[in-house]
């Protein structure tokens, strides 16, 4: 039973007017939409809202125009993308409040859409202001929020309207809510978290969180070496936080004392300079690091350890990769790792959640993010949903 209204809880819309909060921060080059990635994500709650034959106003920012019009970040460039995946028309409408849209609307049939511009055009947007909420909600009969991206901003588009109008989670917020729920609400037991990326300080509150959270943390990435320095291992020229030492040891305790296991590298890949394939690269125990050596990925044996530890969980939530897997063949632990998280989801004995962009990366990189039982395309509001947090965008939708 979910704890907020969804697309399934809609009487009759026909006619209404849905106001609609979508992610189209779409990546562009030469004026043209280069990923539609987060249009075919908004399309199923488009497409829902249109065949019930309500008519679709879709809100949306764009860059971060600091509340003033620029015409390099106008929503009127996406409308053709918009167009493409949806297979239908696309009305652009240059306000997001007042008459003009008044006037849109009666244009509109229902079962139409338009775009609104760009909501952070308006300083009320980002101020979640009051007055700015209403004079949108003014124009809508009901609020459906399907960016789970943005949900972690109190912004009047992502949590104002959801207190003016009658609010739902779009599907693709239905969904991500729901993979959220499996990997860290009430998840099936045991549960293993990977955090990789290259600072600890970037992940601190996402690291204390899961120690209380999960069975087993595997850490990756530069932050293995800042946990691998608190334990006492030169780790050579690394990348490494020494004056977060005292908080990796900290976080150790927390985990030890909350029955969770820590899972760090026992063999490293190293190399004398950050190249693809350096002459100087081995493998090596993380005791036998040389002073001229940076660590750069995690050892084939502790992947084959972690890869037995993945056997006996049934959850797994991933963020950031375990080396500097950009770069070949420090991509091979992420690559390994990966390969194995997707074959145990494919079996059914793993629920695998992951996201975060360089995650999302490393997994399509790695030819497996088809396998996992959910990847999300957020970032910022992903991480603070790791960390525990209460996402406003979210918090506004309960029932």
């Amino acid at each position: 039973m979910s704890t907020f209204r969804t697309l399934d809880d809609l009487g009759d819309v026909s006619g209404k007017v849905a106001l609609v909060r979508v992610d189209l921060n779409l990546p562009m080059r030469d004026g043209d939409v280069t990923d539609a990635t987060r249009i075919r994500a908004a399309a199923p709650t488009i497409r829902d809202l249109t065949e019930k034959g309500a008519k679709v106003l879709l809100l949306a920012h764009f860059g971060r125009p600091k509340g003033e019009r620029s015409s390099t970040m106008s929503l009127s460039m996406v409308v053709g993308a918009v167009e493409k995946v949806i297979g239908k028309e696309v009305m652009f409408v240059p306000e997001i409040a007042g008459d003009v849209v008044k006037q849109a609307v009666g244009i509109l049939r229902p079962g139409d859409v338009a775009i609104l511009e760009n909501s952070r055009f308006w300083k009320g947007e980002e101020k979640n202001d009051p007055e700015f909420a209403r004079a949108i909600a003014a124009n809508g009969d009901f609020y459906v929020n399907d960016a789970f991206s943005a949900a972690h901003r109190a912004h009047a588009t992502t949590e104002g309207l959801a207190r003016l109008l009658p609010a739902y989670a779009g599907r693709s917020m239905q969904a991500e809510l729901e993979a959220l729920d499996k990997a860290l609400g009430n998840p099936e037991k045991p549960v293993a978290a990977i955090v990789g990326g290259a600072k600890v300080s970037s992940k601190l509150d996402v690291l204390k969180h899961l120690v209380s959270q999960v069975d087993h943390l595997i850490i990756g990435g530069g932050m293995a070496n800042t946990f691998l320095a608190a334990k006492g291992v030169d780790v050579g020229k690394s990348l490494c936080e020494h004056d977060l030492t005292d908080t990796a040891n900290e976080i150790l305790e927390t985990a030890d004392k909350a029955g969770c296991t820590v899972h760090l590298p026992y063999d490293v890949v190293v190399a004398k300079e950050f190249a693809s394939n350096p002459a100087s690269l081995r493998t090596c125990n993380v005791h036998e690091v040389a002073a001229d050596e940076m660590i750069l990925d995690v050892g084939p044996a502790a992947v084959e350890a972690l890869g037995d530890v993945l056997k006996t969980c049934r959850t797994l939530v991933w963020n950031g990769p375990m080396g500097a897997f950009e770069t070949e063949p420090f991509d091979a632990a992420t690559v390994a790792l990966a390969r194995i998280a997707a074959a145990l989801s494919k079996e059914g004995t793993l629920i695998s959640v992951a996201g975060g962009g360089d995650t999302v990366a490393a997994l399509n990189h790695a030819g497996v993010a088809e396998d996992f039982s959910y990847i999300s395309t957020a970032g910022g509001a992903f991480l603070e949903w790791m960390e525990g947090k209460e996402l406003p965008g979210v918090a506004a939708l309960a029932k």
